[in-house]
């Protein structure tokens, strides 16, 4: 018989990937993290997903053709009444279409910048669960939030711990540029859903006579 499962609560599982207790649960109910049990109320994480977590690699930015890219941050799907979309935010049960209708807007945001990155991450607690890309049209509404209704839905993630994506855009470079960044760790800081961030280390000059 093999080694038992080592289980750790959500507050442990936090801790080790050194996050708040919300920010792991947000996973918990996006439905990306396979193998949880339940004990009581309580749910069980198994610590090789956490280990998983942990060590995962930090999005390949560098290889994106524009300087700085937009972030989408979102939670755990929720349900909203609004025309074009049922749900805001994401879960892996979601249908591909829905997916994208709770992802493409309605967001503030400095739609120019959006569209010039050419490619928009969507994170999930600090990892990319989600790709869009055809950002070139937008719209805006009265409350002056925009939407992408062209956007493409290029891939996203089913289970955050192998990882396991499922690539939905129609071109093989979209397809390509959707498996480089789905299930990769981007750290992003922004007071809104959108953040920005830069694609390229910069580093300081050397000192002259060097």
């Amino acid at each position: 018989m093999g080694a038992a499962t080592v289980l750790l609560t959500t507050g442990q599982a936090a801790e080790e990937l050194g996050c708040a207790i919300t920010t792991f649960r947000r996973l918990i109910r996006a439905g990306i993290l396979p193998g949880l049990a339940q004990r009581g109320v309580r749910v069980m994480v198994p610590l090789e997903a956490v280990q998983a977590l942990r060590d995962r690699q930090t999005a390949p930015l560098k290889h994106l053709a524009a300087t700085e890219v937009a972030v989408l941050r979102v939670d755990a799907a929720q349900p909203v009444q609004e025309p074009d979309r049922q749900w805001i935010g994401f879960s892996a049960q979601l249908p591909p279409g829905d997916l994208l209708r709770a992802l493409r807007g309605w967001w503030r945001c400095d739609a120019a910048s959006v569209a010039a990155g050419e490619v928009l991450p969507v994170t999930l607690s600090g990892y990319v669960i989600a790709v869009l890309t055809r950002l070139d049209r937008w719209e805006k509404n009265a409350q002056g939030r925009h939407a992408f209704p062209s956007a493409v839905l290029a891939g996203y993630v089913t289970d955050l711990v192998t990882p396991t994506t499922e690539l939905t855009a129609p071109t093989a470079a979209e397809r390509h540029l959707a498996d480089q960044l789905l299930g990769t760790r981007l750290d992003s800081h922004s007071g809104g859903a959108l953040a920005y961030v830069t694609t390229r280390t910069t580093h300081p000059a050397p000192p002259k006579g060097t």
